[in-house]
């Protein structure tokens, strides 16, 4: 008797990527968003298509960032864009048009099955006067990667660039205006599945929109970020899962624990995996030890992307690349998984230089305080007990391109329409 040989187990998900990746030809600068969907010549995202419909200028004016950030609601400016596309149409015209509600069915599929995704970044008035984004290109090509993971449609990333330039050079000069240098708004595109029909499959209908917003700034708590480990039995992400896409998905759960540590008088959660308890992310940023290893030297370690249990976050990343650019030969940057004992440790043997958070809304965050089953690490904080030295000239770096300190192919200049 023949005995069948065992087929091996196939990664379903791996696969299902692989193959939306190769019908995307948005990975090579041009998609209709397929969507699953078989190819077809239907119309692409076109940024040049833009419709403008524009708001009474005299309307709204605008807030001071005290009174802005002091309420319930997020104030977002005079304009939004909103891109709708079918999976029989294609991607409609873009619209910038004066910013107000949505319109969904009580079915749309983002309602019931999470079927959204979206990005956040800022764009910062420089010191020089200009208005600058931070590197786009890193949040466009990360939201299509997290359009595809959750089966919503493709489109090309630097579609997506040019729409947020578009938003920006039309509200950046009242909103954000020159004599505001230093100041900032935050920009939230997001593609939800809207089509109104329940039942657990790929959209068929979606939305993309674009809204610009204040933001208060969170780079500077008092006395440091104190963070508190996660509850056993509960964790943020996991190898396989999603960690790695921008997913509502990986928030909505998260909200239980970060209420519960604040209420304890923290500020995030450490998020701790598996039995090692391997450090990942700090709240929704990422997280960032400096310490000294037993031969003396000064690292600078934060967890890896290989196994997608973390976001690639853009500070993350430009933390990473000029630490290794500027800092070299003063601190070692590590990319490798290490765990909370190892943070004990070091704190036990005074080994522990500094920490932070890095993230979009975080910026660059100082951490003074990690809580883990009883037990306090204090982290060493800077003069005056607000930012340590690495901490503070990574801050600058990134800092002076942001706002124009520094000329630097990472800051994009918006072209504003006066």
């Amino acid at each position: 008797m023949t005995v069948p040989q065992k087929r091996p187990a196939e990664d379903l998900t791996v696969t299902a990527l692989d193959n939306r990746i190769a019908e995307e030809p948005a990975l090579n600068g041009h998609s209709n968003g397929t969507n699953g969907h078989a190819v077809s010549s239907l119309p692409a995202l076109d940024a040049s298509k833009t419709v403008i419909t524009r708001a009474d200028p005299n309307a709204r004016a605008v807030p001071t960032e005290a009174e802005a950030n002091s309420g319930n609601e997020t104030i977002c400016t005079d304009h939004m864009i909103t891109v709708s596309w079918t999976v029989d149409k294609g991607w409609a015209n873009p619209e910038l048009k004066p910013y107000g509600p949505l319109s969904l069915m009580p079915t749309a599929s983002v309602l019931h099955y999470a079927t959204e995704c979206f990005e956040g970044l800022k764009a910062f008035r420089g010191y020089d006067g200009k208005l600058r984004l931070f590197r786009p290109d890193c949040n466009a090509e990360r939201m299509l990667m997290s359009t595809l993971r959750i089966s919503l449609p493709g489109f090309d990333p630097k579609e997506l660039e040019k729409l947020i330039e578009i938003l920006m050079s039309v509200d950046g000069p009242k909103w954000l205006p020159k004599e505001r240098a230093g100041s900032f708004l935050y920009i939230r595109p997001a593609v939800i599945g809207t089509q109104p029909q329940l039942g657990v499959q790929a959209p068929k209908q979606a939305l993309l929109f674009i809204t610009a917003s204040f933001m208060p700034r969170m780079d500077l708590p008092e006395g440091g970020m104190k963070l508190h480990t996660n509850p056993e039995d509960m964790i943020r992400a996991w190898v396989g899962g999603f960690g790695y896409a921008k997913v509502g998905a990986n928030y909505g759960p998260s909200l239980l624990a970060t209420a519960e540590a604040r209420s304890r008088g923290f500020g995030q959660i450490l998020w701790l995996y598996g039995p090692e308890g391997y450090c990942t992310e700090a709240g929704a940023s990422n997280f960032f030890m400096v310490w000294r290893t037993k031969e003396g030297q000064t690292q600078l370690v934060t967890a890896p992307l290989d196994d997608k249990l973390i976001l690639d976050g853009v500070t993350r990343r430009s933390v990473v690349q000029l630490a290794r650019e500027r800092l070299a030969g003063e601190v070692e940057v590590v990319e490798r998984k290490y765990t909370i004992d190892e943070v004990l440790e070091a704190d036990r043997e005074g080994r522990i230089v500094e920490a932070f958070a890095a993230g979009t809304a975080f910026f660059i965050c100082p951490i003074s305080q990690i809580h883990h089953r009883g037990v306090d690490v204090k982290i060493p904080m800077g003069k005056e007990g607000k930012i340590g030295m690495y901490t503070a000239k990574l801050k600058g770096f990134v800092g002076d391109i942001m706002y124009g300190n520094e000329q630097h192919p990472w800051g994009v200049v918006i072209q504003e329409q006066e």
